[in-house]
């Protein structure tokens, strides 16, 4: 019994000191740091592939969905190529998007994993939470449920104001 208590206060002990993850991470999947072949191995082959231009470059785009989702999740879409200081790398996450069942993602569950959001505001009726770390979180109409979470690279203050340069 007494080592019972011992390994649940331990357990409470190291979650209630764990910092809030990194918004631009989940599943292990991070913007400008994982690959396709670090994807497969995590997830499996996606359900389905394109292959879209953006920007001029060739990119691919993964598609998870159905009993190839994650757990939890409707649909999970990765981006890849990315655009860095060294190059382009097509074998990069740029994005990827999390669209999760009803009720897995709620605004309390977003505030305990991501923290408070750097900008709050609406699109439409639908109340939208930006991380500048990387995450974008739209909810339902009513502000609780989050249907959409949209995972980047960091986001500095005010980029979501510069022009994009211009296709090539």
């Amino acid at each position: 019994m007494m080592r019972g208590l011992a390994i649940f206060l331990l357990v409470t002990i190291t979650l209630a000191s764990a910092p809030a993850a990194s918004a631009a991470d989940w599943g292990g999947l991070v913007p400008g740091e994982t690959t396709q072949k670090a994807v497969t191995a995590a997830y499996g082959p996606p359900t389905r592939t394109t292959a879209p231009k953006m920007d001029g470059y060739d990119t691919q785009q993964w598609v998870y969905e159905g009993a190839q989702a994650p757990a939890g999740l409707r649909r999970l879409t990765v981006d890849f190529g990315l655009l860095a200081r060294t190059g382009y790398r097509s074998d990069v996450i740029r994005a990827f998007t999390l669209e999760p069942n009803p009720g897995v993602f709620t605004m309390l569950t977003i505030f305990h994993g991501w923290g408070e959001p750097d900008r709050m505001g609406k699109q439409g009726e639908v109340p939208v939470f930006l991380y500048y770390d990387g995450l974008l979180v739209y909810f339902d109409p009513k502000g609780q449920l989050a249907e959409t979470l949209i995972f980047t690279t960091p986001q500095p203050p005010g980029a979501e104001d510069k022009p994009r340069p211009a296709p090539r």
